[in-house]
């Protein structure tokens, strides 16, 4: 059994409009997790650059988790979270997002949350 799913989404040779457009890639994290059925409580996104490299973080709050994106536009990669509960597929979220945004080469972990075995679980305290 587990409590929910965690896409870790390893986007490289990101399209440079894209790494310096953190709006665009806030909305097309809203507008794919709405589409997948998830419920979006809140946005922000902070765009880099004025005292470090360019770049920006993206995090887009669920009543199922969460979608959040950090950018490296100087190498060109972003680094998409997309973590969901209940009924919401966050493989969903990713492909609704690709019919948005060019997220270059992608490569996707995905890592179930919250597993309880059937077997005796250890604590570590």
């Amino acid at each position: 059994m587990q409590k929910g799913r965690h896409l870790l989404v390893d986007c490289f040779s990101v399209p440079q409009d894209v790494c310096l457009n953190d709006q665009l890639v806030l909305e097309a994290m809203a507008n794919a997790a709405t589409r997948a059925g998830a419920n979006v409580i809140s946005q922000v996104r902070y765009h880099f650059g004025h005292n470090s490299p360019p770049g920006f973080t993206a995090f887009v709050l669920l009543d199922e988790s969460h979608c959040s994106a950090h950018c490296y536009a100087q190498d060109q990669m972003l680094a998409l979270d997309i973590f969901t509960c209940g009924d919401i597929d966050p493989n969903q979220v990713l492909e609704y997002m690709r019919e948005q945004v060019d997220l270059g080469h992608v490569t996707v972990r995905e890592e179930p949350r919250f597993i309880r075995e059937t077997t005796e679980a250890h604590c570590l305290n």
